[in-house]
């Protein structure tokens, strides 16, 4: 069976940054304006893994990896053609000979400031911008560039080369799918995802040409992804009954909202936004305090909350002020009612926990439980919702008739507080029929690991209580417009989206101001939790309008795609190529979150698709690391790997580099009856996932599976002794078409290259005698225990480990090969080591990995730091004395060669070091060549806290070479 571009190489870096960019959009992604969804898959890495799996390898795989970049439109011509933003001029200028300068530009003296003189014609401007444009980093072009589903694909020039090559006759991408897959599969290929999620895979596959099947046991993802399918993918005409059914809707609640009363104050004004804190009694003076984690309120326009002692009442009056000096609004930001975990009295200055208040004991406390009828506290109530400031937006004309707009911050009137009761009273007369009717929610919250907090931390047992009366009004209004209006089919099913969006973006657990001068409303799952809050904010119809209306892009999809719920071991649709991103030891409990939004929508959702249910079947879920998930996992598998041809595929991805993980993975696989055949690593995280604070994963790995065929049966000593080869062949072939001047892959991705080749051994066979599979998987995991096929893993990466020697140790191989061959573990670890600190590279997993690969127990000793993405080794001068002699790096050569440079970087000078070394090293001069090359190596390195020992490290190596007997 012939090879995919897939299983032999993968351009990792530059996938790497296109997700990247692709990610940084944030709201901006093309899926992202549908709705919540956790973990949606870059597209740019869905359609990588597309073209990767139909894209044949040839016997030249460098030519293979210049035609799949010019697909992607990766390669320089691709990005060209992606180039939108312009290079400022004074860039321009820079690039030129001062000949050109005087020929093409004018300089204003006074400022210096740059400009093209008149006339110059735009082919020159063209060919200056092509010229700088070519000299930049693939970095610094993705910052002028398109993302590449933004542009219509390879240029007419890249076409021609692309068919030349693939023997092909496309002009487009979805020409070409087609093509590649009548010769391999004999039809337009078939691409499914059993775990759908937010849609990407199917999205990008049918957008491609691809006929796409998708599914997914929640209902909320199968929605999600048939708004991708046929609202994002429906074009131009879809996205005209769109807009004209949600602007239908909205306007028939915008009138109902305006009859009513509700949003306008005495002076004509429309609220846009309204700011609510909890309140509760200080145990030790009695008073009623409003929990305030600050008195900001808006530092943008200069407003500030002031609390005001009322004596009568035993209690707090906030005031609001506006235009408030600097002074006191910083002192405003300082301020607060509670910190951490606490209650600060304003009146008798007590801290009191609030686990006091709560009266917590043994997983229960004496929050009073909501009933059903509940959609406000009870005024003997713990905790207590509390209007303190309304946001006003007053429209006027200037003086030349254009409308202007002015937003006031503005503290509770008695006006006010009448138009919460009218919203009260409102929310009373249609509440039963709404719920009735599945306008509103009114179904129980089910107790779990994250839909127990509301319940524990508020009493809120049902939805509905996660919301204000105000915002249940105003979305129950857009429910029933929505299921009573005579609007389009998919007119329906958009409005039904975006409720959901006002849902997250409306909500009793939407924290007001968010950054350091945002005036702004967070969505209510702006992590994966449902996290109540004590100060919080809810949206106006006129903001609220943001959130309902959706915000894509439409695109024309013409490929055939299936949309589906159920669970993946029932499935029964054949597929040429799997791609899931299956909830494996998944930290995100999709079934219980996305119940928020099930509550809202799922009696319209089983009107609207028939067949469908409205259940999240937790029952069912895949979820959890324990026996039974590994069987179900077990079981989705085999069923995929039975609905696909002998010649199909799998890329299952996941985002685990835990050698314990792996080998789960790796059994589970196995005893599905699929092989692995390659993996590589995408980094799929932007700083905002928390790459900045800890050790997070910071990559999404792909694991390409095969079917297995073969009937051969091995056993593990058999499989051990393969290991060796395979690994080694495997990273030959990475380093053989490495592209020294635009590295591809880092010391990462051969770790992973190690972990594939032994998983490619492992599960090449039927049968491994001495393993019992059943008892792998029902073996409960302990920590300490290493599983056999855990075991193996580890052992490919101690492999590679030895394998990949620094290149700048010496420049010759054998010679490299020899000095590494005579390195302890301990030195091996150091030198590898800073060859990883001069890639940029300071996570703590890759000194792991290489204190695993290396064999040692115990190598913080040699961290200078240890701390979360910050991890590196000493350098010569910080160690100084330490270490020297001790057992381990402090008797090595490599331990007296770095006091040496320590020696001459204080002294600088020489002599002392010279001194050392020769009445220190033992055979100091058969040992004078290593001495030399680790000594060059270290001269070598690009590291700024490596400067000035690297200097000496240098002039000691002069010295060393120069010294003769």
């Amino acid at each position: 069976m012939q090879k995919s571009f897939i299983e032999t190489q993968f351009p990792v870096s530059k996938l790497s940054k296109e997700s990247f960019k692709e990610r940084k959009a944030v709201q901006s992604q093309t899926l992202t304006g549908l709705g919540k969804w956790w973990g949606r898959k870059p597209l740019v890495l869905v359609r990588a893994a597309v073209l990767g799996a139909l894209l044949p390898a040839s016997g030249n795989p460098a030519k293979d990896r210049e035609i799949f970049l010019k697909l992607m439109t990766m390669d320089d011509d691709g990005l060209w053609e992606r180039k939108t933003k312009t290079i400022p001029a004074d860039e321009i200028y820079q690039s030129l000979t001062c000949e050109d300068q005087k020929l093409y530009f004018d300089v204003t003296p006074a400022t210096g400031k740059v400009k093209y003189k008149r006339g110059i014609a735009p082919e020159v401007k063209e060919a200056h911008q092509f010229a700088v444009f070519s000299r930049l980093t693939y970095d610094e072009k993705l910052e002028l560039c398109e993302r590449p589903e933004n542009i219509k694909g390879p240029s007419e020039r890249s076409w021609a080369l692309i068919n030349a090559h693939l023997s092909t006759n496309a002009n487009s991408l979805p020409e070409l799918v087609r093509e590649l897959g009548e010769r391999q599969f004999g039809h337009v290929p078939r691409v499914g995802d059993a775990f759908c999620g937010g849609g990407s895979v199917p999205f990008e596959a049918t957008r491609i040409g691809c006929d796409a099947f998708a599914s997914d046991l929640n209902p909320v993802a199968a929605l999600l992804t048939w708004a991708a399918l046929n609202i994002v993918g429906g074009g131009e005409e879809v996205a005209g009954q769109v807009a004209e059914a949600q602007q239908a809707v909205y306007d028939a609640v915008d009138k109902q909202v305006i009859e009513w009363g509700i949003e306008h104050n005495e002076e004509g004004w429309r609220a846009d936004a309204f700011l609510y804190c909890t309140e509760t009694d200080c145990p030790e003076c009695g008073w009623s305090v409003p929990l305030l984690p600050t008195f900001m309120v808006g530092p943008t326009s200069r407003c500030h909350a002031s609390l005001v002692p009322d004596e009568n009442n035993r209690a707090f009056e906030i005031r609001i002020v506006n235009d408030a000096s600097p002074k006191k609004l910083k002192e405003a930001s300082a301020s607060s009612t509670i910190k951490g975990s606490e209650l600060i009295c304003p009146h008798c200055q007590t801290r009191t926990p609030l686990s006091t208040i709560r009266g917590d004991r043994d997983g229960a406390n004496a929050l009073r439980l909501w009933e059903r009828n509940d959609v406000i506290h009870r005024p003997d109530d713990i905790f207590r919702e509390r209007l303190y400031c309304i946001r006003w937006v007053e429209t006027y004309e200037d003086d030349e008739g254009r409308e202007r707009t002015t937003r006031h911050f503005r503290g509770i009137t008695n006006a006010d507080n009448i138009r919460e009761e009218t919203v009260v009273q409102l929310l009373s007369e249609h509440l039963s029929r709404w719920q009735k009717a599945g306008y509103i929610p009114c179904d129980v919250i089910e107790p779990g690991s994250k839909t127990d907090e509301p319940i524990k931390t508020r009493g809120w047992t049902h939805w509905h209580h996660l919301f204000t009366p105000r915002q249940l009004l105003l979305h129950g209004l857009l429910m029933e417009k929505t299921a009573t209006l005579d609007i389009s089919y998919v007119g329906k099913i958009a409005s039904l989206q975006g409720i959901g969006r006002c849902c997250d973006w409306d909500s009793r657990l939407c924290r007001w101001g968010v950054g350091a001068a945002r005036e702004s409303i967070a969505q209510t799952y702006y992590n994966m939790a449902l996290n109540p809050m004590f100060n919080y904010a809810g949206k106006g119809l006129s903001l609220l309008k943001g959130s309902y209306f959706l915000d894509y892009s439409p695109v024309d999809i013409s490929a055939g795609s299936c949309v589906s719920v159920g669970d993946c071991r029932t499935i029964q649709t054949e597929r040429d190529i799997w791609i899931t991103d299956p909830p494996y030891a998944d930290a995100v409990n999709y079934h219980e979150l996305t119940e928020f939004f099930l509550a809202w929508y799922g009696k319209q959702l089983v009107k609207l698709f028939p067949g469908w249910y409205a259940d999240s079947k937790r029952a069912l879920a895949v979820v959890g690391a324990d026996e039974g998930f590994r069987r179900s996992m077990v079981d989705c598998y085999r069923n995929l790997a039975e609905h696909m041809p002998d010649n199909g595929m799998q890329v299952v991805m996941f985002t685990h580099q835990d050698a314990g993980v792996w080998a789960d993975l790796a059994l589970i696989l196995w005893a599905a009856g699929l092989q692995v055949t390659a993996a590589w690593t995408i980094a799929t995280e932007t700083e905002a996932a928390g790459l900045k604070q800890g050790n997070y994963v910071q990559g999404t790995v792909l694991l390409v599976l095969r079917k297995r065929t073969s009937e051969e049966i091995a056993f593990l000593d058999d499989i051990t002794h393969e290991i060796r080869p395979e690994v080694e062949r495997q990273l030959q072939s990475m380093l053989d078409i490495e592209d020294k001047d635009d590295p591809n892959f880092s010391d990462s991705d051969y770790q992973l290259a190690a972990y594939a080749a032994a998983l490619r051994v492992v599960t090449s066979y039927r049968q491994i005698e001495d393993l019992d599979v059943e008892r792998e998987l029902a073996r409960p995991r302990q920590r300490g225990v290493t599983s056999p096929i855990q075991t193996i893993i580890e052992n490919g990466v101690k492999i590679a480990s030895n394998f990949l020697i620094p290149r700048a140790l010496h420049d010759d191989e054998i010679t490299r090969r020899d000095l590494w061959r005579n390195l302890t573990p301990e030195e091996r670890f150091y030198l590898k080591g800073l060859e990883v600190e001069s890639h940029g590279d300071y996570r703590q997993g890759v000194y792991q990995e290489f204190a695993k690969g290396f064999g040692l127990r115990e190598y913080t000793n040699m961290l200078e730091s240890g701390r979360a993405n910050e991890t590196r080794l000493r350098t010569a001068s910080e160690f100084k004395g330490r270490e020297l002699y001790t057992p381990g790096f402090g008797a090595t050569l490599l331990r007296s060669i770095l006091f040496a440079v320590y020696k001459a970087a204080e002294a600088e000078k020489t002599d002392d070091a010279m001194r050392w070394l020769k009445d220190e090293v033992p055979d100091y001069w058969q040992q004078k060549q290593a001495i030399l090359a680790i000594l060059r190596y270290i001269s070598r390195l690009p590291i700024k806290h490596w400067k000035d020992d690297a200097h000496w490290a240098g002039i000691l190596a002069g010295t060393v070479e120069n010294d003769g007997v």
